[in-house]
């Protein structure tokens, strides 16, 4: 329960204050192109409201005076089974963008995920940063930009490629409709007084370098010089042909760890570990794609019974407490991954914003670690929970 409206970083004690603090700093049309979801935006909320209807059950007197919250995934040990999912146009939130987030996720030793529609280039992040690093790979029409993206990541010495296979066609937005919301951003009548409003964010976005999508712009000028919607970008750039052979093909042309971002049945996850995926992405993109689908905490325990021993299974999506992630642990989900967790916490207050909500999540993962009973990942079970109802 919180008490008194948040102002500033400080106020700031979960994830539900970084999104009214970010509410606060942005323009409605970028604010809401985070928040939003696809549609009646009943699966974006149902992706948190799942965790509610299971209840942990803990041990009591057992000394867990030291805990250990490590875990590796795809190859790498990190201090926390938290991962920061991959997400577009960061710096229309903050001026610092994927640096700010990968230099958070460097310092607390976390998996960083760079989308293709990033703000910032490949080549600068590898450059920079020394923590593990993954592309999120979305094939387009446009095969020599599917090539280009594939020899960035390798050049950039980039640790994984994680592919987008969700997204053949784009969402029905009707947040980002309503508000106009382009990249970059179109000054519209409508919008104009929230944009001069929020004059530090303007002067950020008008005086700063100018915005781009520098890993497309070679190739493409949607999102950098032309203004697009993301849905209309998925629509039009990006290959409805994607099927399960140019995923074999990508995942032989990279060569390195590789995963899947987007699969939710059991029949793909299946097809995913035969094909030798190293992980799969449990995953309806924040519900901003098919509103009315499952949320992946729902879909995780027949997924982790049909290929858990198989193939790392990663949950994404609605993770806003520490709980979530032990809840999601004890289904079997070798970690969980985010973006809203990040990015208001980043639009809130650039890269000490998201480190502070790093380490609001760290310390309650360590927390409720202790509360129970608990001293390794590796002792969550099945049996630490209880459904509230039958399924």
């Amino acid at each position: 329960m919180r008490i008194g409206p948040i102002r500033k970083l400080e106020d700031c004690r979960n994830i539900a204050d970084f999104r009214e603090l970010a509410q606060r700093k942005l323009p409605f049309p970028v604010f809401h192109y985070i928040d939003g979801g696809g549609d009646d935006e009943v699966t974006k909320d149902r992706n948190t409201a799942a965790f509610d209807d299971v209840d942990l059950v803990p041990d009591v007197l057992v000394d867990v005076s030291e805990v250990d919250t490590s875990v590796t995934v795809l190859g790498k040990t990190t201090p926390l089974p938290l991962m920061l999912s991959p997400t577009a146009l960061q710096r229309l939130f903050h001026w610092q963008g994927e640096r700010a987030v990968a230099a958070a996720a460097e310092k607390f030793g976390l998996w960083f995920g760079i989308s293709s529609l990033a703000s910032v280039s490949v080549e600068e992040i590898g450059r920079r940063f020394t923590g593990p690093k993954m592309l999120q790979y979305y094939y387009h029409r446009d095969k020599g930009l599917n090539a280009a993206l594939l020899e960035m990541a390798r050049a950039a010495k980039f640790d994984a490629v994680t592919l987008t296979v969700d997204a053949n066609v784009g969402g029905n937005r009707e947040r980002c409709k309503a508000t106009g919301f382009t990249s970059p951003p179109k000054i519209t009548p409508a919008s104009a007084w929230s944009y001069a409003s929020k004059p530090r964010w303007a002067l950020d976005y008008f005086f700063r370098e100018k915005f781009s999508l520098p890993n497309l712009e070679a190739h493409v000028s949607a999102g950098s010089n032309v203004s697009s919607s993301i849905q209309n970008y998925f629509t039009d750039m990006l290959d409805p042909a994607m099927d399960w052979k140019a995923a074999e093909k990508l995942r032989d042309d990279w060569g390195g760890k590789f995963a899947l971002k987007g699969v939710m049945s059991v029949g793909d996850a299946r097809r995913a570990a035969a094909m030798g995926v190293d992980a799969i992405y449990l995953s309806n993109h924040g519900g901003r794609q098919l509103d009315g689908s499952r949320a992946p905490f729902d879909q995780l325990a027949e997924v982790v019974d049909a290929v858990g021993d198989k193939v790392e299974v990663i949950l994404d999506g609605g993770v806003r407490r520490g709980t979530h992630v032990l809840k999601a642990l004890s289904l079997g989900a070798k970690a969980v991954s985010g973006g809203r967790l990040y990015l208001y916490a980043l639009a809130a207050a650039g890269q000490p914003g998201v480190e502070r909500s790093l380490g609001l999540l760290r310390d309650e993962i360590h927390r409720d670690m202790k509360l129970m009973g608990k001293t390794s990942l590796d002792q969550l079970t099945p049996d630490n929970l209880r459904y509230r109802q039958l399924r």
